[in-house]
């Protein structure tokens, strides 16, 4: 009876495995035909989620990432199924092995990063914005068109307060206060001063906010190389801790073991 009972089980599991096979085959199937048609659409490639996109390479990835990735997913309850059948019998093994595939979700999202704010985001792409604003103003643009043109390009939250911005302009809004809005972005205080600054008395804003821009890289790059530092000595104390056993055992036992023996033969 207990053979019966471990064939039963171990075709129940090849079947959960089967049909979790066939259903991450038919989940990319299905986005690879959304993708497809977004491209069509589009005329440009569409990245699968978590990468970026190379236009050297082909608009799809190759077949072995989805085998691999679907790999990795198995795998843990298919080991807590193996570990189970030989410590607690097909029983265990089949609960071990629902245990890991019920838990396998939430452990994938727990290892998700988390998506970025519409904030961060908006501040993230603050400098590419300003860039864009400046060429605008280069070509003769004013703050009003510059902002809607560099907004629907753009895109984002960044692009949506930009195209915002150029509507209340557009629909006779104060431009004091319209800018001011749009300087509640943390860092767009000087590029909104720049921008209401030559809608209001016609001053050239091209120079001040490339300026502006390169200040916003220069910031950024002083806090990339602070939150560097700050990782420095963070992994310090870890990384002492790993050689401490080795220190312990090479330089202060041998001291310890040779006062305690000159002890004992006194």
């Amino acid at each position: 009876m207990t053979g019966a009972v471990r064939i039963a089980a171990l075709l129940i599991l090849v079947t959960a495995l089967c049909a979790q096979a066939v259903r991450e085959v038919l989940r990319e199937r299905r986005a690879r035909g959304v993708r497809r048609r977004v491209e069509s659409l589009l005329a440009m490639p569409v990245p699968r989620p978590g990468k970026p996109v190379d236009a050297r390479k082909a608009p799809f990835p190759e077949a072995g990432g989805r085998w691999v990735t679907g790999a990795k997913h198995w795998a843990v309850p298919l080991v807590a199924a193996l570990a189970g059948w030989a410590l607690l019998g097909a029983i265990g093994g089949l609960g071990a092995g629902a245990l890991a595939a019920c838990g396998a979700p939430w452990r994938r999202a727990r290892r998700r990063p988390a998506e970025p704010s519409g904030g961060e985001m908006a501040v993230r792409h603050l400098p590419l914005a300003a860039d864009l604003l400046a060429a605008c103003a280069s070509a003769g643009a004013g703050p009003g068109e510059a902002a809607e043109a560099v907004g629907r390009s753009l895109g984002g939250p960044l692009g949506e307060r930009l195209t915002r911005t150029a509507a209340e302009l557009r629909l006779g809004g104060e431009p004091a206060e319209v800018w001011r809005r749009f300087g509640a972005i943390p860092g767009a205080e000087g590029l909104a001063r720049c921008m209401e600054r030559a809608g209001s008395s016609g001053a050239p804003a091209a120079e001040a906010v490339a300026r502006h821009a390169a200040g916003l890289r220069a910031g950024r790059a002083r806090t990339a190389a602070a939150r560097a530092r700050r990782a420095q000595v963070l992994i310090s104390a870890p990384v002492g801790l790993c050689f401490l056993p080795a220190f312990l055992a090479v330089g202060v036992a041998p001291v310890v073991i040779g006062l305690a023996a000159g002890l004992m033969d006194r």
